[in-house]
């Protein structure tokens, strides 16, 4: 990379995202820094300043005032609402649209500069395509190293080396924003291992992206998530995609199992290890080697249990029940729970070594209220898969929705997820006797199960028991913890998840509430 200069006779328009650093740089807390919006202004004098945010309206004024003050450049901030910081086809438009619109105001002669620097990488990456594509004429800048002499970080000029034809870019946008996450994951153009995870909202194609990426590294993988979200499906994608395709996939529900025997099943034991051994077990770690060993329901195995698995996987060896022998074993680890580990931990009942031994590809999987138009395309699969299954048996007639039906499906906040949404489909359409599925028809497949006295945060029983403060406690622990899950970790978007004022605001509640942030990596500058 080159340093970069400016010109004196030419106008130049700097252009950028506003990133968390920029917003700590204007309140102080950087200790003398002043961001790298602020820093490329400083040293390349650039005549007037575009901006795009997606932090708060206030947030954004406040910045646009102080950075004004501090570089006596005018300062342009357009709003921008982005579903998450992958939302890249919202990051590709708003950002293109600002160009042409600048261009078309400022006059085609004016030199563009893009700042890749601040913002997300998603934002970075965009940056990249828009200067290859449509913009070929545009210069990329970007923060580079600290000039010792100044104490400054020096901002330079960015060669990308490769070209990026305009038209597929625009094809591929056009369709959908999968084939850009492809893109600028570097992942194949295909990827048929997903397929069957039906899906349109943000956060899942956040969870495919992660999946898809972790898939490729012979990692263990820890999939987080509710009953009904669709785990092993997902476990068996990342396997299908993965170096182990053609060997095992051995799927293991670690709470199916009954406590006595789970040692036997997942390790083995040798004829006669106790009553009933009357052969050899190789188990499933075994059966797996090679191959992928799917452990769901981790979260219900026993300490003990724990204590042995950790020892298997720390050192790829399984002792079977009752034997001396050791068998070596090459296993790729998936696991998923239900439960909130890290609660768990706390109270004694999961092992923090072996939470950090799992948890080295971690995936929150989001419950079907959270997957904001999924819903619909869910049904009209579930419908399609219940009339294939059924044609052709004794008196079936293919169903339809009636719009009462559709509505209710709808409106339903599913908390067993997509595992419930297919059997009530399937409930209906066996007790359905017309080829159209009527409302009443779904209200009697909808299973409602009234949550056990202590569940249901509204309906505790008053009296000695209950506790207002940690009540209150339990429900902000509960949304603060899916913020951190959410916001891949980022305390600034955490934050504005669940409505607190600032990163500060929210690390307080998380001290509050012991709440640790180790599973989690910021994803924002």
């Amino acid at each position: 990379m080159q340093r970069y200069l400016l010109g004196e006779s030419m106008s130049k328009v700097l252009l950028a995202w506003i990133g968390n650093t920029d917003i700590k740089a204007s309140q102080g807390q950087l200790q003398g820094a002043v961001g790298p919006t602020a820093e490329a202004i400083l040293q390349c004098s650039h005549t007037e300043v575009f901006l795009l945010s997606d932090h708060s309206e206030a947030a954004s004024k406040k910045y646009r005032t102080w950075l004004t003050n501090a570089t006596g450049v005018k300062v342009t901030i357009e709003q921008v609402s982005l579903a998450d910081p992958m939302d890249f086809n919202t990051i590709y438009h708003s950002t293109r649209k600002l160009v042409f619109d600048v261009q078309k105001q400022k006059g085609k002669d004016t030199q563009l500069v893009f700042d890749i620097s601040p913002g997300t990488p998603a934002m970075a990456a965009v940056w990249i395509i828009l200067s290859k594509t449509c913009f070929p004429q545009a210069e990329l800048i970007g923060t580079g190293q600290k000039d010792e002499a100044t104490g400054k970080f020096l901002i330079r000029t960015i060669s990308v080396p490769f070209d990026i034809a305009a038209e597929p870019i625009a094809d591929i946008l056009g369709n959908s924003d999968d084939a850009l996450v492809r893109l600028l994951q570097g992942l194949p153009a295909e990827a048929p291992d997903f397929d069957k995870i039906i899906h349109k909202c943000s956060a899942m194609k956040w969870v495919i992206g992660r999946a898809r990426t972790v898939a490729l590294r012979d990692v263990p993988v820890l999939l987080l998530g509710e009953s009904g979200t669709g785990k092993e499906l997902l476990a068996e994608a990342i396997r299908n995609a993965s170096r182990r395709r053609e060997k095992p996939f051995v799927p293991v529900n670690c709470g199916a199992i009954v406590p006595t025997m789970i040692e036997s099943e997942l390790f083995g034991h040798v004829k006669g290890a106790f009553t009933g051994a009357v052969d050899v077990k190789k188990g499933f770690f075994r059966e797996a080697d090679k191959g992928t060993l799917f452990l769901d329901e981790i979260g219900d195995l026993s300490l003990e249990l724990q204590c042995k698995l950790l020892r298997v996987l720390q050192e790829s060896v399984v002792r079977p029940v009752g034997g001396s022998k050791e068998y070596p074993i090459d296993v790729r680890i998936i696991a998923a729970t239900n439960k909130n580990l890290i609660e768990e931990i706390a109270k004694g009942r999961f092992r923090e070594d072996l939470y950090y031994r799992l948890a080295v590809g971690v995936i929150q999987i989001s419950p079907l209220r959270d997957r904001e138009g999924d819903l619909s395309l869910l049904v009209d699969f579930f419908l399609t898969k219940v009339n294939n299954e059924f044609t052709g048996q004794p008196g079936f007639k293919k169903k339809q929705l009636s719009t009462g039906a559709k509505s209710l499906l709808l409106q339903y906040d599913w908390p067993g997820n997509v595992r419930e949404l297919e059997n009530v489909l399937k409930r209906a359409a066996i007790w359905s006797s017309d080829s159209t599925i009527s409302k009443q028809e779904i209200e009697q497949g909808i299973i409602r199960i009234k949550p056990p006295d202590g569940k249901d945060i509204l309906g505790r029983p008053l009296g000695a028991n209950l506790n207002i403060n940690n009540l209150l406690n339990e429900v902000a622990a509960h949304y603060i913890q899916r913020a951190c899950s959410e916001s891949g970790g980022n305390k600034s978007r955490a934050a504005k998840l669940v409505g607190l004022a600032s990163h500060e605001t929210f690390t307080n509640w998380m001290n509050k509430l012991g709440i640790k942030m180790s599973l989690f990596n910021s994803r924002q500058k």
